[in-house]
């Protein structure tokens, strides 16, 4: 008697095989477990893997060669790491008592541990030639929370001026009174800002985005990462809570504003917040965009609070500062789940040209915006209506500034620590040199 690939078997072994699997029935609760060895197969292709079974192969059953030409021309077109196509091959088997079904299910099974065991030495002994496929580079982490404390140290300065000194809290009055004046002139970006006047919808928004950044990051199977972020929007959003409650603001002049501490701004560090999740957990190709919406609706909600009387300026610079501060600190900590799969990590012309607009725009916004201030001292204290425009000037250019700053530094660093440039090459081949010299 023969098998499928023309070897010859004497009766005895024909009747052991068939007393090993008499229906196939015992067998098919192995397909389940097979399937769950998917990932552990991906790295073994075709009939050199499946080969690999003859080293554990039982007495009374075909050898691992024998089984792997089986499978291969009878399931090969499925693909070996297809999970279907295990199912498929296991199913047959078990129902035939084919390729001597017990032991080759079993060696399949074998195999499957032993791509695991291959697969974490591999990813241990890729780690040790080079640490930057598992963590970012130290000077990247160390810029992170460098710049992180940075921003914290600026929030905290904002507030100082805002709230300490006479000429901040005239500044910040002189805003609140007419800022909605202000706006009256342009009727398009009014319109635009008033939606955000309204609160439901503004926190609406903005856990809708939230939950699309934690959407993303379970869908990539980033478990780290979303860890992360969870963590952070918690800490983010806490940090605008208990300092609203606990932060003074003493008594300087008899304003027009609220006399209590509105700082910072809590519809504005959870906008800022959000944004920045999803900034973090999508694909490079995404992250120059949403970098750009991430501006754009943190400098709309804060404005928007603005001229809804709820805040001043200073609250809504101090909450983004808050908010990318953190986010820093955050992305310092990155590991493997943060950053870009080996092998696909390049550079990014779209990263690279918007960060260094926002950061270039932000850092001459802000030092037109303090110009415009040191000018309008004197008439601040006066009183002087010259003041007016300035001021309401100053306060959007501030505000866009801030929100320009944070989000280009969080756009290059988050470039930067989940796609390190590697040792061994895992940011791309080099360019191609032209042809003709």
């Amino acid at each position: 008697m023969t098998n499928q690939n023309g070897e010859g078997l004497d009766e005895g072994q024909d009747a052991q095989q068939g007393a090993t699997a008499p229906s196939g029935q015992a067998s098919v609760s192995d397909v389940a477990s097979l399937s769950g060895q998917q990932e552990a197969l991906n790295g073994v292709s075709g009939l050199g893997g499946l080969n690999r079974v003859s080293s554990l192969s039982e007495p009374g059953g075909f050898t691992g060669q024998a089984r792997a030409e089986g499978y291969n021309s009878r399931f090969a077109p499925l693909g070996s790491s297809d999970a279907a196509g295990l199912k498929e091959y296991a199913t047959y088997a078990a129902q035939n008592g084919d390729f001597g079904t017990q032991a080759a299910l079993k060696d399949l099974q074998e195999l499957a541990k032993a791509g695991d065991t291959t697969a974490a030495e591999e990813a241990e002994e890729l780690e040790r030639m080079d640490p930057l496929t598992r963590k970012p580079r130290a000077s990247s982490w160390i810029s992170c929370l460098i710049l992180g404390l940075l921003f914290l140290a600026a929030a905290a300065g904002v507030w100082w001026l805002g709230v300490y000194t006479l000429a901040g809290q005239q500044y910040e009055d002189e805003v609140y009174r007419n800022f909605a004046g202000y706006l009256q002139a342009v009727p398009l970006l009014k319109s635009i800002l008033g939606v955000f006047t309204i609160s439901k919808l503004t926190i609406g928004v903005s856990c809708a985005i939230g939950a699309l950044g934690y959407a993303i990051a379970a869908l990539r199977k980033r478990w780290w990462l979303l860890a992360q972020v969870v963590l952070y929007s918690i800490i983010s959003y806490g940090a605008g809570r208990l300092l609203k409650a606990f932060l003074p603001r003493p008594y300087i002049i008899n304003s027009e504003s609220m006399h209590g501490n509105s700082a910072p701004s809590g519809h504005t560090i959870m906008a800022a917040t959000v944004v920045i999740v999803l900034l973090c957990v999508v694909p490079r190709v995404w992250r120059a965009f949403c970098a750009v919406i991430g501006f754009l609706f943190t400098m709309a909600v804060g404005y928007s609070v603005i001229d809804g009387r709820w805040h001043r300026p200073t609250d809504v610079i101090m909450a983004i500062l808050i908010a990318g501060g953190l986010a820093l600190i955050m992305l310092a900590a990155t590991r493997a789940s943060g950053m870009d799969e080996p092998g696909t990590r390049y550079s990014s012309a779209s990263v690279q040209i918007v960060s260094t607009i926002m950061i270039t725009a932000g850092i001459l916004g802000g030092l037109y915006g303090a110009f415009l201030v040191w000018q309008m001292v004197s008439g601040l204290e006066m009183g002087a209506r010259w003041t007016f425009y300035g001021a309401h000037v100053s306060a959007v250019v501030f505000i866009a500034s801030a929100s320009a700053i944070v989000f280009g530094s969080l756009l290059a660093l988050r470039q930067v620590t989940a796609s390190p440039l590697s040792k061994i090459g895992l940011l791309g081949a080099p360019p191609t040199p032209p042809e003709d010299l």
